[in-house]
């Protein structure tokens, strides 16, 4: 995931609203997942005998067999089935399994690319977005795969399962406005649907299946990255409130590499000028030195950069560290920066904001320390309570 976005939080019982799958023997949520907006047309096939009908009322409008690909499109204010108007209106109509009990196994292409569970399609203008509606368990099975590598420890991968899905029901109605819960980006959490499916990751998800971690009885934002750089950070250091499992914490050696960026101190100084920071021609650059997981002046608890002062010929500015790894874009915020015969020189450490799971922390513990899954998620989200919501 990226894996930045705002503190959401979510209370725990706010998930039994999920709707249920009719008459299915083991019950989970289900998910609505944005993946592309704008279309006007997109070929459709289902594995299983499945029907097309109206989101809001269940109205069904066409009777599909499995396997036959349909081009459905849209125009002048209503959808068409190869070419045959359906009797929709501009209403959201759905591709899903006859037997809706089936819908975990639904497998459905869209222009080729295959997703598990159904697929919407909400008018929108002149066209329409595309949404897959795929209970928690298949989601996670195109998402884990996409942010950690399946074939490392098993525990690492259960921890970050565990995560995912904390995240992913901790943030449904992200994108309500839009139509759909979470997008299928790092804005959210990566979704490729099927194709990104692997044994390891699958085994994960099974082996952790309805756990989610809490908070004096919510759901958590369960945030994680990739690298922490040997620490991870407080919340209110990167984005201004105190969440209090997201505590900076030190990490065992995660044979982190340092990264290193150099630009000019004329390019530095336009671009600080085009965010309203016009210094003018460089003169010095303070910030104080790096010393992981001391808080000196100008850095937070875990050493990352929290204000860098650049003074030029026409003045001087404070930027944050986080803006000034967004406007260079920069691995993390954990870095130094120097001055030198016009070049400014940045070498840091880590990747990503350094909030809750480090992919790479969580790999060192279960490898070098032999942590289980349980013991990874309490390392990084502190006094968090593992439950089994379904």
């Amino acid at each position: 995931m990226n894996k930045c976005g705002k503190i959401l939080g979510a209370v725990f019982a706010a998930a039994l609203l999920f709707w249920p799958l009719a008459a299915e023997a083991a019950w989970q949520p289900d998910l609505l997942i944005g993946l592309q907006t704008g279309q006007t047309a997109v070929k459709v096939s289902v594995d299983k005998a499945f029907v097309i009908r109206t989101v809001k009322d269940h109205k069904v409008l066409y009777k599909g067999s499995a396997d036959k690909p349909l081009t459905i499109a849209y125009r002048d204010g209503s959808f068409a089935v190869d070419g045959k108007k359906l009797k929709a209106g501009q209403e959201a109509i759905e591709c899903i399994v006859a037997d809706e009990r089936q819908l975990a196994q639904q497998v459905t292409r869209i222009n080729g690319r295959a997703y598990r569970g159904a697929v919407q399609l909400q008018p929108k203008g002149a066209g329409f977005t595309v949404v897959n509606h795929v209970t928690v368990e298949e989601y996670l099975r195109g998402v884990v795969p996409e942010e950690m590598p399946p074939e490392w420890n098993t525990e690492a991968v259960k921890a970050q399962a565990v995560a995912a899905r904390t995240f992913a029901l901790s943030s449904r109605k992200r994108h309500a406005s839009e139509g759909y819960d979470l997008c299928a980006t790092t804005h959210c959490q990566q979704y490729s649907g099927v194709a990104a499916e692997k044994a390891g990751a699958d085994r994960a998800i099974k082996a952790t299946a309805g756990e989610v971690l809490t908070y004096r009885g919510k759901l958590i934002d369960a945030l994680f990255h990739t690298d922490s750089g040997g620490m991870t950070e407080n919340s209110e250091d990167v984005w201004g409130s105190r969440i209090p499992y997201l505590r900076a914490a030190k990490e065992v050696h995660t044979k982190t590499y340092p990264w290193e960026k150099n630009i000019t101190a004329a390019n530095l100084a336009s671009v600080l000028a085009s965010h309203g920071k016009n210094v003018g021609a460089l003169k010095k650059v303070e910030l104080a030195d790096l010393q992981p997981g001391k808080r000196v002046k100008g850095r937070t608890a875990s050493g990352r950069a929290q204000q860098v002062r650049f003074t030029g010929k026409q003045g001087t500015a404070l930027v944050s560290g986080n803006d000034l790894r967004s406007w260079l874009g920069l691995k993390s915020t954990m870095f130094d920066i120097s001055l030198r015969a016009g070049v400014v020189f940045i070498r840091g450490y880590g990747w990503g904001h350094g909030l809750g799971l480090s992919q790479w922390g969580a790999k060192a513990y279960a490898e070098e320390k032999g942590y289980k899954y349980t013991e990874i998620l309490s390392n990084y989200y502190a006094g968090t309570t593992l439950k089994k919501l379904y």
